[in-house]
């Protein structure tokens, strides 16, 4: 299969989505590029500290703004026109270079901020994050297979709870379940493969010994995020979704959870 935007080796992109300088997330983030710089060559998007404006609207569309049709397809074409804003063109040349992103954000109400949103919406587009059709199997090019295959992501994010009050039996719903929507249904819906989340708990109450160990922890997960194996869901392609829609009913019969979209040890090395 030829990956449509190949990445540069030991590039990696930092996507970072956090308001104040003077925060956790700030000090995780600049020690963080730091450690990563060691062995990638990093790019940074400080979506706050740029101004990046996560609100679609007219100018995404180009020539084709004023013509009806869905937002996903008049956005394709005002890619392949090449009339894309340029902020979002920028955006999408680091995500192209990078074979590592790295996204990091605090977890409010239950997801990330809004411009980090609003980043997916307007830099994934039609055309150069998806889109395309497998002309052997006529499906999409999604779920695993999209037009940024041969990348994996690390999520960073910061919550305010403990881990059981975010956990699977947790009040606040599991973190894992919450944030499917940024692994699967972004990551994995443009084929950037995802690693175990990095967490940090209880982030509000973390005091500067606290704050120290969370760096520290930071700092050594990334001294082999090059080497640590991905959670990879079901392929689309791979057929055991009943046409583009369900899971096939032999596959785990019975049960409903998210987990079932994760391939199990023996799917992931065929």
């Amino acid at each position: 299969m030829t990956i449509k935007h190949p990445p540069t080796p030991g590039t990696a992109l930092w996507l970072y989505a956090h308001p104040r300088r003077r925060s956790l997330n700030h000090r995780l983030f600049q020690e963080g590029v730091a450690a990563l710089s060691a062995g990638y060559d990093v790019t940074t998007s400080d979506l706050y500290a740029q101004g990046f404006d996560p609100v679609l609207s007219d100018r995404d569309f180009g020539d084709v703004a004023g013509q009806a049709g869905s937002i996903s397809e008049l956005m394709g074409e005002a890619y392949a026109r090449g009339q894309l804003p340029a902020d979002v063109c920028e955006e999408q040349a680091k995500v192209a270079a990078a074979e590592l992103l790295v996204v990091q954000f605090p977890l409010w109400w239950y997801g990330p901020p809004a411009i980090l949103k609003g980043w997916f919406d307007r830099v994934l587009t039609n055309g150069f994050a998806y889109g395309d059709l497998d002309a052997e199997r006529g499906i999409p090019r999604r779920y695993g297979d999209g037009g940024l295959v041969g990348r994996r992501a690390l999520v960073v994010v910061t919550v305010g709870e403990d881990p059981r009050s975010i956990g699977p039996r947790g009040i606040s719903g599991d973190l894992e379940s919450l944030l499917f929507p940024v692994t699967h249904g972004v990551l994995w819906y443009v084929g950037i493969e995802a690693l175990d989340l990095h967490v940090v708990y209880d982030a509000d109450d973390l005091d500067r010994a606290g704050a120290d160990r969370e760096v520290e922890r930071l700092r050594e997960r990334l001294r082999t995020v090059g080497t640590e194996p991905v959670r990879r869901f079901r392929r689309l392609r791979d057929g055991e979704y009943q046409g583009t829609r369900a899971l096939r009913a032999d596959i785990l019969p019975g049960r409903t959870d998210l987990g079932i979209h994760i391939a199990d040890d023996g799917e992931q090395t065929r």
